[in-house]
């Protein structure tokens, strides 16, 4: 028997999928859970209906509710406590420092809408400060992919990255004027590329002038900078990233165990 709480939860992701929808099936209930938990109809740290209930309620197969929930999952929506079931994740005033979620998941899991502005996207012959890391040959061609992170519609971070181009044919042909299209999220679903671990760098420096232009600082003015390599399964490197941080609008958090080891994700 449902208690009213039950019924109180699968009421909050009502909404019917559409079959007319050129949107694939798990997309619209991925959007539909996502909407209920961003407006907050499905709290912080409330439990989201078991997969049962959502085939019943959205009247599709498990396999499509599989599907959006594990998208949930790689975007650090919710979360899975074995035996339990999914929670929506907590939510605070930073954002924790990690190499192997996008931007676009980390805002997303912090309750905040993310968003980028386009600065560039070209294919450039890698310089050696670039072919070294990414373990490239001189001259190896590098898509370079250069954008301005936004939270709640204000910029936050500049993001540049650089990926070996020979792995991901066709990485330019995409709309990155999208405002919230996913490099990592189109790594893994259009050239299964998943990143598995990461190194990270830190430091701070005062602002270059077109810097403090971007993220609307006025001169001079300190920036957090990040360098980021991430690593695929085989020791690959999968790209590289600089960050950097406008000094207020996207506070960093580093977790760590008992033990002192950094959490990994």
């Amino acid at each position: 028997m449902k208690t009213h709480a039950d019924e109180g939860t699968l009421a909050a992701t009502q909404g019917a999928v559409d079959r007319n929808d050129p949107r694939p099936l798990h997309k619209q209930i991925y959007e539909a859970l996502l909407a209920a938990i961003n407006d907050g109809r499905l709290p912080l740290r409330g439990k989201l209906p078991s997969e049962r209930e959502l085939v019943d309620l959205y009247a599709v197969s498990r396999i499509t509710i599989r599907h959006a929930i594990r998208e949930l999952i790689q975007q650090g929506v919710v979360h899975s406590q074995p035996g339990k079931g999914l929670y929506v994740t907590q939510r605070g005033g930073s954002f924790e420092l990690q190499v192997l979620k996008s931007f676009t998941s980390i805002a997303l899991a912090n309750g905040r809408k993310p968003g980028h502005q386009l600065i560039d996207a070209r294919l450039i012959p890698a310089p050696l400060e670039i072919s070294r890391p990414l373990f490239l040959g001189a001259g190896a061609e590098v898509v370079v992919l250069s954008r301005l992170r936004l939270i709640d519609d204000i910029p936050a971070v500049i993001q540049t990255d650089w990926i070996p181009a020979a792995r991901v044919p066709g990485l330019l042909e995409l709309d990155w004027e999208v405002s919230n299209r996913s490099l990592y999220e189109e790594l893994r679903q259009r050239y299964r590329i998943f990143p598995k671990r990461g190194q990270t760098t830190l430091s701070a420096r005062l602002a270059a002038e077109n810097e403090a232009r971007l993220l609307q600082l006025s001169s001079p003015s300190a920036v957090l900078t990040v360098d980021q390599i991430a690593f695929d399964e085989r020791n690959r490197p999968v790209n590289m990233t600089a960050l950097i941080h406008h000094p207020t609008r996207y506070p960093l958090t580093l977790l760590q165990s008992e033990t002192g080891d950094f959490t990994q994700y």
